[in-house]
């Protein structure tokens, strides 16, 4: 009988995988387990019955005293760092990709040379090739978790920038750190004093070997429109008329870049800053003398969205601490069913043709 062999250098077709697959099917049925483990246990599924069977049999109990070595760390499987032929979609840069809202306490420096320790929510992101498939999510954390210890600044923030573009193997990075900072601040007559809660945010950016401080603050103040408040006071000598102008709870996000080299500009400071522009603040403890005195307040300085816009900038312009800025306004308005907003920016850094959708409804006052 002569026997073809079929050319090794030929590659099997289908027709010749299913022979083989009848064989194997064959010799399974009459073979023993022990014959049919030594020469591969996946042939087992090959028997009717066994098509889905659980192989290999697997442990269901958690191996507590399992531990992963060098060795056996190396050979876990790792398709964020594959090759490029993984990647799904178009092969582009992405700008961002990281992780967001990971919380730890961490320990910030005030102005009067104390520590407070704030439950701190942190974004890290850094750029992607156009030709890497991902980057590994827990090294961004990894890394910040080695400077948390340390009390917080934007120094501080550049060395764990700088991990990042090392471990990460990308050009660029970006550290957000969002916390609400506490301050004492005093009644306006009663002589009481209680805790306002700012909501603040750092931010460390390197593009392109350019690495920009920012800051960005939300504060919360009460708006009284002018155009309300003639018309009422019209009303009352007019025609003896009682009338009361509308006002209203509002927000203005300040966005500021720290001028390199510059000296410090303290949480304090920035919230001084906007309290000396809009000296209407929301108050913490009142008693019927401050809430007079709030009304008395807000009658001395009547404001539109824009004029709030525009006494932010001058304050801005009028510190050499600050280089570019963005001022965002949110007037909630009680007169109408819909919100007054302005937007107002000075330099390249914050300048943008484009709003994200949804930003002016982000300007709300939680409490």
């Amino acid at each position: 009988m002569n026997i073809h062999n079929r050319d090794a250098a030929e590659a099997p077709d289908r027709e010749a995988a299913a022979a083989a697959l009848d064989v194997l099917r064959a010799w399974a049925g009459i073979a023993s387990e022990t014959e049919i483990a030594e020469l591969d246990p996946a042939v087992a599924r090959l028997l009717p019955g066994r098509e889905v069977g659980n192989y290999p049999d697997l442990s269901r109990t958690y191996p507590e005293n399992f531990k992963s070595d060098e060795a056996y760390r190396a050979t876990l499987p790792d398709l964020q760092n594959g090759p490029t032929s993984l990647i799904r979609g178009a092969k582009e840069q992405i700008q961002h990709v990281g992780i967001s809202n990971f919380r730890l306490p961490i320990r910030f420096h005030t102005r009067d040379d104390g520590d407070l320790t704030l439950e701190t929510s942190v974004t890290g992101t850094v750029s992607l090739d156009a030709g890497k498939k991902g980057i590994n999510m827990s090294r961004i954390m990894r890394t910040f978790y080695k400077h948390a210890e340390r009390t917080f600044s934007f120094e501080v923030m550049a060395n764990a920038l700088d991990d990042y573009l090392s471990d990460l193997d990308s050009p660029d990075a970006r550290i957000q750190m969002r916390f609400s900072f506490p301050a004492r601040v005093e009644s306006l007559r009663s002589g009481l004093s209680g805790y306002q809660y700012y909501d603040f945010a750092l931010e460390l950016v390197d593009h392109d070997g350019v690495r920009e401080k920012i800051m960005h603050l939300d504060y919360v103040y009460s708006s009284t429109c002018p155009c309300s408040l003639e018309l009422s006071e019209h009303a009352r000598q007019a025609r003896g008329q009682l009338a009361t102008p509308h006002s209203q709870r509002s927000v203005a996000r300040i966005s500021v870049q720290s001028v390199p080299g510059s000296q410090c500009l303290w949480f304090e400071d920035l919230i001084e800053l906007c309290r000396k522009a809009v000296p209407t603040e929301t108050q913490v403890m009142v008693k019927r003398e401050d809430e007079q005195a709030f009304a008395e307040l807000n009658a001395a300085n009547p404001i539109f969205v824009e004029d709030a816009a525009r006494l932010f900038c001058e304050a801005l312009q009028g510190d050499a601490r600050i280089g570019d800025f963005r001022v965002v306004a949110s007037h909630q308005e009680s007169l109408h069913s819909h919100d007054a907003v302005s937007v107002l920016t000075q330099g390249p850094l914050f300048k943008a043709m484009s709003l994200d959708p949804k930003l002016f409804s982000t300007l709300i006052h939680h409490g």
